[in-house]
């Protein structure tokens, strides 16, 4: 994809963010769930997986956001952004673990576990719960 990357880069002005980077960026942004473009600048400017995984040495500046912003619509407007997706997706390695079988979960069964242990004050009772037996009212 080099040839469509350099297409992007300008040969005058300041410069801009490798598109590789900048896609490697994005898939941590995806990956990781990161909600923002400026919480996503912040865990790169701290956070050592996310600055491996980019190509970013320990002492090189994150970007500004409105800067990454920029880059980021550029790189969407040149559909360089889709022929990368369509290129790791067309990968032997990854063709095997896609799927087109459709699942889903009852949400109902996740959060019974987690609602016994919540903190509970001194003489309240969980939901589901017996109360003691001496507190039992018969």
């Amino acid at each position: 994809m080099s040839p469509a990357f350099e297409g992007l880069y300008s040969k005058i002005g300041r410069p801009s963010i490798p598109p590789e980077k900048l896609l490697r960026t994005l898939l941590l942004q995806a990956f990781y769930s990161v909600r923002s473009e400026r919480q996503l600048m912040e865990q790169l400017d701290y956070n050592l997986l996310f600055r491996w995984f980019v190509g970013l040495s320990m002492d090189t500046p994150v970007w500004d956001v409105t800067v990454f912003t920029k880059n980021r619509e550029r790189l969407l407007a040149g559909d360089v952004a889709a022929k990368f997706l369509a290129t790791v997706l067309g990968q032997p390695r990854v063709k095997a673990l896609l799927s087109d079988e459709h699942f889903s979960v009852d949400g109902t069964l996740i959060g019974e576990p987690s609602r016994r242990h919540r903190f509970k004050p001194d003489g309240e009772r969980g939901v589901g719960e017996e109360l003691p037996a001496q507190g039992r009212q018969r």
